[in-house]
């Protein structure tokens, strides 16, 4: 990128990328796909070191976001995401309906917006749910011996930024929420209610690695609430296990693996260092090229 000085097109680009590619693949492992760097060339074309970039996106937003030419347009969509909270398939959603056109040629602009609300009723789960969540208003990034019930507390201090991280549509029910089933008494650490999603949503919260009692543990909440305190016009009730580390083994072989409204969720409580970033994504390469020599043996 820096050999090319930020120009678009590159004598030897075809070139260069082909032997980076062999390159990085060789001393970093895989993700260094000419296609992959070829996207990562666009993104530092357009979205430049004068551009301010926006911590509310994620990377795939910004794959679909390059695909836009004009620069308002991507500018529009940029303030529709952050504004709206939407996840990439909004996104690509509201795209592909010509959103920005429609807006622009239209006379009456809150009929198309009343459309493109009429839209998300067709939202489902991963629409809305996050991995990771990033807690850093908590300020608990130097204090390590802390409990479960002083994350609770944070976050029950901080309930408006927490709100803001859990994304559009949520609405605080309980803490701590008793079920009792056959005279034992159970507590679930916190309970919302998605008006978008329509439906309640349970977290627990834990400090260690996701172990499948946690799992079961949730099932069981999830069950409960399907059949003693939802109503009948509620959508199936969603499960977050929100975990400091998440087992990949266990949610491979669990219900997280096909489930649609058990979940797990890693929290971070400070936004990681561009080293902590290189080591977990190395982590997870390590993790992928495991399972994949485990599928070629079977």
């Amino acid at each position: 990128m820096e050999e090319q000085k930020g120009e678009e097109k590159a004598e030897y680009g075809d070139f260069i990328i082909k032997n980076l590619s062999k390159e990085l693949t060789k001393d970093f492992g895989k993700g260094f796909t000419q296609s992959n760097l070829r996207n990562m060339r666009q993104f530092y074309l357009i979205f430049n070191n004068s551009y301010a970039l926006r911590s509310e996106l994620s990377w795939t937003h910004y794959r679909l976001l390059m695909r836009l030419e004009n620069e308002e347009k991507r500018d529009f969509y940029i303030d529709e995401c952050i504004k709206s909270n939407w996840s990439t398939r909004q996104l690509e959603r509201q795209i592909n309906s010509f959103y920005y056109e429609r807006l622009l040629a239209s006379q009456n602009k809150k009929l198309v917006r009343n459309e493109i609300k009429d839209l998300e009723t067709g939202l489902n789960p991963n629409d809305i749910i996050k991995d990771p969540y990033v807690l850093e208003f908590l300020d608990l990034k130097e204090n390590k011996n802390f409990l479960e019930k002083d994350l609770e507390q944070g976050l029950m201090n901080n309930l408006q930024q927490f709100l803001l991280e859990l994304g559009k549509g949520f609405a605080f029910v309980a803490r701590q929420k008793r079920i009792t089933a056959d005279g034992e008494h159970f507590y679930i650490d916190l309970v919302f209610y998605n008006y978008l999603l329509k439906c309640f949503v349970l977290i627990d919260l834990k400090l260690g690695k996701l172990t499948h009692q946690d799992i079961g543990q949730m099932d069981f909440y999830v069950r409960y609430y399907e059949k003693e305190i939802k109503a009948e016009a509620d959508n199936p009730t969603i499960g977050i296990i929100l975990c400091s580390e998440k087992n990949e083994t266990i949610v491979k072989y669990s219900i997280l693996e096909e489930s649609k409204h058990i979940f797990a969720s890693k929290y971070m409580l400070y936004m990681p260092t561009e080293e902590e970033l290189k080591r977990e994504i190395n982590k997870d390469r390590e993790i992928l090229e495991i399972e994949e020599r485990m599928n070629e043996d079977e």
